[in-house]
């Protein structure tokens, strides 16, 4: 994790345009500064140094250009804004809050209970509603949960159920409530096959176990394996959905946006479904992806008009959308537009400089890059090429930017902690270079203390902790400790399956080893056996980082240890099937359309 240590205040320069021609005028009047003349080749460019006239080899991803212009961006639109849907927007809202009041009232049976608030945590409004699901929840929890003398009370389904959506809101409960469901040789009981609902729940559930709870893990086991050999004889259209869905990816593990989206569709399918929260779930869906479009249009400003890295450094992957698909992944919510536009904008930067440290500069290039971003001085800057001017410049304008609008919008000054963020991130950037050209193959444990610097959450997650609105800079250093070890998770459950996803790609192009490569090289496994070694790390982590999140207490943590989680989401997300984010953009790009710019119809 980068240290949050204290630093002495650079000078910020701001993003005026006398600023920038006086800086520019500066550079360019550095007469001794050696040009170079591109000519690129696929997989390798060819470059050459004009003072000495000695060639410079690059590599080349051959990464497909961008899907998203900059006119098509800027011309997305939405209908869903106004005093109209505000009002209607409210009336929804009161009418959902009063079932949830009966369900409170009554709590005679805590299935239809939970029930409804699993429905509306699926459908991604529960934020409208977290102090009534909150009360609803301790009420179900003290009269069902609390004692074990209630658990005899309740079938499998309930007792998976609330298992899995008490852990998930932050309650204590064991596993010892599941002790029963097998028999005195510890085999699982036979009737537990005739409730396959009951079985669905129980392999959900089994995704929020901590470390060494066993009963957990072989139910996650023992339920994969009945509902892979059962889906096919599941009649209901709705319960056949969601297991199928389920066996693709657990919901613990799935993005609560794309979550949202293909759940309101599918609960439109359910019988029985109650249509008032279904209208609440759609209209509420569309004003806030009108919001996402305006954080979407406000990045693409930014990004073409002025960095102008799309058009300067034409060589990085130009993925100011899917960049932004991994904030709205983080926090989708619309009280967090300043944390997705910040996020966005630090994505979109580490994206570019990932590439130039990973394709294509020189190592020479990226000692003297990495000196300059630990300096964090503009001065500095005329011993490197032309490229790495306008990165250097364009990062340091748009990080100071940042901390400045920080500044002004929530008062707290972050800039002393992205610049060592920064150093941070660019320095085992340089480690991962060094082990390119010196063809060092590192152990798994080196590989991944590393890389889950280089794999840029500590700089991300450094953003989040003062973007969410809900703390104070005393506050974060007091849960410092409780931050390492969530950045600490959050960053290997994105580097696993970021490795499983584009492993194969990156050794292709000669790139460094990843985790993969490591083990196989450290063990002699097959690349299927290490595949599966790191499927079996993401699990562990997963528990570690269920358990860390269990002990947070305040708002502000929790709020933290959600947009840690996220980031692991985000990963499964992104990687699950390809690259979305680098080479397979297509498959992104339907998300895009169905989350942020098509609104669901007929609302």
């Amino acid at each position: 994790m980068a240290s949050m240590c204290a630093f002495a205040s650079p000078v910020f320069v701001s993003n005026s345009s006398l600023v920038r021609r006086n800086i520019f005028l500066n550079l360019n009047a550095k007469k001794n500064v050696a040009c170079e003349k591109r000519v690129y080749s696929s997989p390798h460019s060819v470059l050459t140094d004009v003072a000495t006239e000695s060639p410079i080899i690059r590599r080349s991803a051959s990464y497909p250009p961008s899907l998203w212009p900059y006119e098509r961006i800027q011309s997305i639109n939405s209908n869903y804004t106004g005093e109209k849907y505000e009002a209607r927007l409210e009336t929804l809202k009161d009418r959902v809050r009063n079932m949830i009041y009966k369900e409170n009232e009554k709590a005679e049976n805590p299935l239809s209970t939970l029930n409804l608030v699993d429905d509306l945590q699926r459908l991604g409004i529960w934020y409208h509603f977290v102090d009534d699901i909150s009360n609803v929840l301790d009420n179900v929890y003290n009269k069902y949960y609390k004692s074990p003398e209630k658990w005899n009370t309740l079938d499998l389904n309930l007792k998976a159920l609330g298992f899995r959506l008490l852990r998930h809101n932050g309650y204590h409960i064991t596993q010892d409530i599941f002790e029963d469901i097998k028999d005195q040789t510890g085999n699982f009981k036979g009737h537990l096959n005739e409730d396959t609902l009951g079985m669905l729940n129980l392999y959900e559930a089994s995704f929020h176990s901590f470390e060494d709870e066993n009963i957990l893990d072989e139910a996650r086991d023992f339920t994969t394996k009945y509902l892979q050999g059962s889906i096919w004889k599941i009649s209901d259209q709705y319960l056949s959905l969601l297991t199928s869905r389920a066996l693709d990816m657990p919901l613990h593990w799935r993005l609560p946006r794309v979550e949202s989206k293909w759940f309101i569709e599918a609960y439109e399918k359910r019988s029985g479904m109650n249509t008032t929260v279904l209208d609440l779930a759609k209209l509420d869906f569309n004003m806030v992806q009108a919001v996402h479009q305006e954080d979407l249009k406000h990045a693409s400003r930014w990004w073409t008009k002025t960095t102008k890295w799309d058009d300067k450094l034409s060589f990085t992957r130009d993925r100011l959308v899917e960049n932004y698909m991994w904030a709205l992944g983080n926090s989708y919510r619309p009280q967090f537009t300043l944390l997705r536009r910040m996020l966005t904008k630090e994505l979109a930067l580490v994206t570019s400089v990932d590439d130039i440290y990973d394709v294509h500069g020189t190592f020479d290039e990226l000692e003297k890059f990495t000196d300059v971003i630990s300096r964090w001085n503009i001065y500095a800057i005329e011993e490197l090429p032309d490229y790495m001017k306008i990165c250097f410049l364009g990062l340091y304008n748009s990080v100071n930017d940042m901390a400045y609008t920080t500044l002004t919008d929530t008062g707290l000054f972050i800039l002393p902690y992205l610049q060592k963020a920064w150093e941070d991130l660019c320095k085992a950037y340089l480690v991962e270079a060094r082990w390119y050209y010196t063809k060092y193959m590192p152990t798994l444990k080196e590989y991944l203390d590393i890389s889950e610097v280089s794999v840029s959450v500590p700089l991300m997650l450094t953003h989040v902790c003062f973007l969410m609105n809900v703390c104070s800079t005393e506050e974060v250093i007091q849960s410092m400790d409780k931050i390492k070890n969530l950045i600490h998770y959050s960053s290997l459950l994105l580097r696993l399956p970021d490795d499983l996803g584009t492993s194969s790609d990156e050794m292709a192009r000669g790139d460094v080893p990843k985790s993969i490569q490591c083990y196989m090289h450290e063990t002699g496994a097959t690349e299927e056996e290490a595949r599966a070694h790191v499927r079996s790390l993401i699990i562990k982590v997963w528990q570690k980082l269920n358990k860390e999140r269990a002990g947070l207490t305040t708002t502000y943590l929790k709020e933290f240890g959600e947009c840690a989680a996220n980031f692991g989401r985000m990963a499964q997300f992104m990687y699950h099937v390809a690259d979305g984010h680098g080479h397979n953009i297509d498959l992104t790009e339907a998300y895009v359309l169905s989350l942020v710019l098509n609104p669901i119809e007929g609302v």
